[in-house]
């Protein structure tokens, strides 16, 4: 994939999503112009070295009606890739914050569990909203 088209998360923990307010995920609904997403809407928040650079680079790939993506490694290290749908940034004394509403797939979400492997599979998806 085009370097332009993602936003890759080189180093430290894999982020923490979490699920937004119901009023936001139909917002963005209506934005990504469907009737309802293929996955869940959750927000994150990565530290960057240039928030607005990032944020220019996201506008430039919807502007030319193209996806860009977040790329991250889960607790075990598999590389996933998940589309954004919408970005901002927030300058901090210590550096620019993003925070990235992204499109979750069901299938990502179960990577992203990081307890004993004989926990029931179902079990942690009761704190998602489905």
């Amino acid at each position: 994939m085009d370097e332009e088209r993602k936003i890759t998360i080189i180093e430290g923990p894999t982020p923490e999503f979490e699920p937004v307010q119901e009023a936001t995920v139909d917002y963005l609904t209506g934005v990504l112009e469907g009737p309802s997403p293929r996955g869940h809407i959750m927000l994150t928040r990565v530290r960057a070295l240039n928030g607005p650079a990032l944020v220019e680079r996201c506008h430039r790939a919807w502007r030319a009606q193209d996806s860009i993506v977040l790329e991250f490694r889960t607790p075990v290290g598999l590389v996933q890739q998940v589309p954004i749908v919408a970005v901002r940034y927030v300058p901090t004394e210590e550096g620019d914050v993003l925070l990235l509403w992204v499109l979750m797939p069901l299938e990502v979400m179960e990577h992203l569990v990081d307890g004993p492997a004989e926990e029931d599979e179902d079990d942690f998806l009761d704190d998602w909203p489905l």
